[in-house]
């Protein structure tokens, strides 16, 4: 191996790791390699890059000698302490003017620590969101860069070559902001995420329980709806769960088990908007529907004791569904408005010059939440008439309505509702009257109320249902995460 040679030097080799190697070597960076357990580093090379130009290399030093400068390295290892560790070993091995890149979901505050601390000893660093999982790092997947400014026209190159293409062919991939700003906007990604699979998941419970589809019935539903608006990554996965049998021909998604876990960037989107002041009640939800699934031993004995919600007449399935899909749009962009407004907040409050516009553009392809959606959020006149109420069409809280019949009811879209309307509904003092009061103290007091009845009530509602709800599968059964 010839010293310098290398563009840029990768540390972790997981799937993660391994498929961004593969795809830099796709498009002709040289990539040296290194991982803590040394035999990876052999078994990477003799197997998944047989036949490519990836060097492997066997100490931190090694790897150093194999980069041209400024050197490059990335980071694609667990989240914490393991990337304050890996950075201290690499210290003594790289030079002033040398870049390293964390790759993985690492908490902001960390990468924004992390900025500082190597800027001092004259070394560039970067914090960037990788979005699009195992597939997306080998095909093209969604990055966030954010941290040392002056790093990003050495990285430019490499990660936009790699990057998704959206069909004009610009990458997903475009400087986020400075110190932690990459990662917060990987967080926030993954908060809306989140926000998302929930609501897709009331949408189907609501047809489940109160239209009374069968998997074979909702499959043609999402694949109908995916030729649309709602045209995203996770309405085709859905789709497709749908029509997925089991060895005994039965519907899959029946055996799931109705638990999720989570890995803690949606909490943390919860935890910032709390910092920062911002409603962001739609993934707050989705995060609580999830903490609520896993409490499965208590969900079981209080089913047991607590009678669950009544069947009730199923309404018109054709416009049921139609109205369940505008529910569904809808919830959606109030969940990314949610998301925006504490990405403005948090660069408003921690000083960055966060690309709004290029941040819907990065989300538009390679990653979870990549959708057509997107591109109506960069138009001129995005969502000129869907949401709108219209004499001749159903009305969108239509949902919340039907929603208290379904066992467990729908938590995310009443907060989508109650946001959109609190947001959109300002008192004035347009004069006394019994039910009106008077004045800004009393205005205020007044919509507090009127948030209470709005928010307070539906989750109310929506936590004692979902107390009553249980789900006993079969032994063969599938834990979801």
């Amino acid at each position: 191996m010839q010293n310098g040679s290398c563009d840029i030097g990768l540390i972790g080799l997981a799937v993660m790791g391994q498929n961004l190697v593969l795809n830099m070597n796709d498009h002709g960076y040289k990539v040296a390699v290194f991982n803590r357990t040394v035999s990876k580093v052999d078994d990477f090379i003799a197997n998944e890059a047989k036949g490519t130009e990836v060097i492997g290399t066997h100490s931190l030093a090694e790897l150093a000698q194999a980069l041209k400068r400024p050197r490059r390295v990335m980071l694609m290892v667990k989240a914490g302490d393991t990337v304050d560790h890996m950075i201290d070993s690499l210290l003594p091995h790289l030079e002033p003017g040398d870049i390293i890149i964390d790759g993985g979901n690492s908490h902001w505050p960390d990468t924004s620590r992390r900025t500082k601390s190597l800027a001092d000893k004259g070394l560039l660093y970067i914090g960037t969101g990788v979005s699009g999982g195992e597939e997306g790092a080998r095909h093209g997947p969604s990055i966030m860069p954010g941290g040392n400014p002056k790093a990003w026209p050495y990285l430019k190159e490499i990660f936009q070559a790699i990057a998704a293409k959206v069909d004009d062919g610009s990458p997903c991939c475009e400087w986020v902001g400075e110190d932690g700003a990459g990662h917060f906007v990987k967080m926030v990604h993954n908060g809306i995420e989140y926000g998302d699979m929930q609501l897709i998941c009331e949408a189907y419970q609501l047809m489940k329980d109160v239209l009374g589809l069968k998997a074979d019935e909702l499959h043609p539903v999402f694949e109908e709806w995916n030729k649309g608006e709602l045209d995203s990554y996770l309405i085709d996965i859905t789709s497709q769960i749908f029509s997925k049998k089991d060895d005994d021909g039965s519907p899959l998604v029946d055996k799931i088990l109705d638990t999720a876990g989570q890995k803690g960037t949606g909490k943390w989107t919860c935890l910032s908007a709390l910092d920062l002041g911002m409603p962001v009640t739609l993934i707050g939800e989705a995060v609580f529907s999830r903490c609520l699934s896993a409490i499965k031993t208590e969900r079981v004995a209080a089913s047991a004791v607590l009678p669950g919600p009544k069947s009730a007449a199923t309404p018109e399935r054709p416009q049921s569904i139609e109205d369940i899909r505008r529910a569904l749009y809808c919830s959606k962009i109030i969940s990314y408005a949610q998301g925006y407004m504490l990405l403005r907040e948090a660069a408003k409050e921690q000083g960055w010059n966060l690309n709004f516009g290029g941040i819907a553009l990065m989300w538009r392809g390679g990653c979870i939440i990549r959708s057509r959606f997107l591109g109506a959020a960069l138009s001129s006149k995005p969502f000129s008439s869907e949401c709108r109420p219209r004499p001749s069409a159903p009305r969108w809280p239509f949902t919340t309505a039907i929603a208290p019949r379904a066992c467990p009811p729908t938590c995310c879209k009443p907060n989508a509702i109650s946001s959109a309307r609190t947001l959109t509904s300002v008192w004035t003092n347009r004069g006394a009257s019994s039910s009106t009061p008077t004045g800004p103290v009393a205005g205020a007091g007044w919509l507090r109320v009127r948030i209470m009845r709005k928010l307070g009530i539906a989750n109310i509602v929506s936590v004692a249902h979902s107390w009553t709800s249980t789900y006993a599968p079969p032994p063969k059964a599938c834990h979801a995460e």
